[in-house]
C-alpha cells in the first residue's frame, strides 16, 4: 500500500478534483489533514460527494480552521499553533490519498511550510500543475524544491486546457514522469470522475 501526498503549483489548481479522481481511480482512503475555511462544504466533503466506490473511508481532518486563509495565520485567528508532530498518517490497510494546502511553500506555522509536512508524512509527491503564463516556472520550481528536499515525487498531472508546448518543456526539463492529464470540465460531476478510473488506475 501507498501513501500518495497531493500538492499543487499554487491554490485553485485543482488539487481537490485530482485527490477526488485518484481516490476512486484506486478505490483508497482519503485524508486531508488541513481544511482553512469552508468547513461545511470542505474538501473532505467534496471528495466524498465525487466518489462512486464503497472502499473509501474519508478520514477527519487533523486540524479545521474557521477561516479561508494560509493555515498559519487561520489557526492564529482560532488560537491555535499547527503542529506537525500532531498529524500522524490514519491507520490504513488501503492506499491513501492525502490532499494539501495550496502549494510546498505554503506556512503552517512560525518556522513550517507545507513542504516539511510532507517530509514528516514521507508520501510520495504527486504534483498537480495547470497551463497559464508562468506555470512552468512555478512547476519547475516546485519540483526543485522537492529534489532537494530528497523527497519522493511519483509524477506530475496536468489539469485543464492542454498546451503540449509547455508541457513537454517542464517534462523533458525537469526529468519527472507524466502521470496523466484531465480535462478543463465546467462542472465535475461523479460521473466525469468515474471516467477517469482506468486512467490513473496503474498508479
Amino acid at each position: 500500500m501507498s501513501n500518495y501526498f497531493i500538492t499543487g503549483i499554487g491554490t485553485n489548481i485543482g488539487k481537490t478534483i485530482v485527490s477526488a479522481i485518484l481516490t476512486e481511480a484506486l478505490e483508497a482512503d482519503y485524508w486531508k489533514p488541513i481544511q482553512a475555511g469552508d468547513l461545511e462544504q470542505s474538501d473532505s466533503v467534496k471528495v466524498e460527494n465525487l466518489i462512486s466506490n464503497t472502499k473509501t473511508k474519508i478520514h477527519s481532518e487533523t486540524y479545521r480552521l474557521n477561516q479561508p486563509m494560509s493555515p498559519h495565520a487561520a489557526a492564529k485567528l482560532d488560537n491555535i499553533i499547527i503542529d506537525l508532530n500532531k498529524i500522524t498518517i490514519p491507520k490504513t490497510s488501503n492506499n491513501l490519498i492525502i490532499e494539501g494546502a495550496g502549494g510546498l511553500m505554503v506556512p503552517l506555522n512560525n518556522n513550517e511550510l507545507i513542504i516539511d509536512l510532507i517530509q514528516k508524512l514521507d508520501a510520495e509527491v504527486i504534483l498537480v500543475s495547470q497551463n497559464y503564463l508562468g506555470s512552468i516556472n512555478h512547476t519547475l520550481l516546485s519540483i526543485e524544491s522537492l529534489k532537494v528536499r530528497k523527497l519522493k515525487v511519483k509524477g506530475v498531472i496536468f489539469n485543464g486546457n492542454p498546451n503540449m508546448e509547455t508541457e513537454n518543456y517542464i517534462l523533458n526539463y525537469s526529468g519527472v514522469n507524466c502521470l496523466g492529464r484531465i480535462d478543463e470540465h465546467h462542472q465535475i460531476t461523479k460521473e466525469i470522475v468515474l471516467s477517469y478510473k482506468n486512467k490513473f488506475s496503474f498508479l
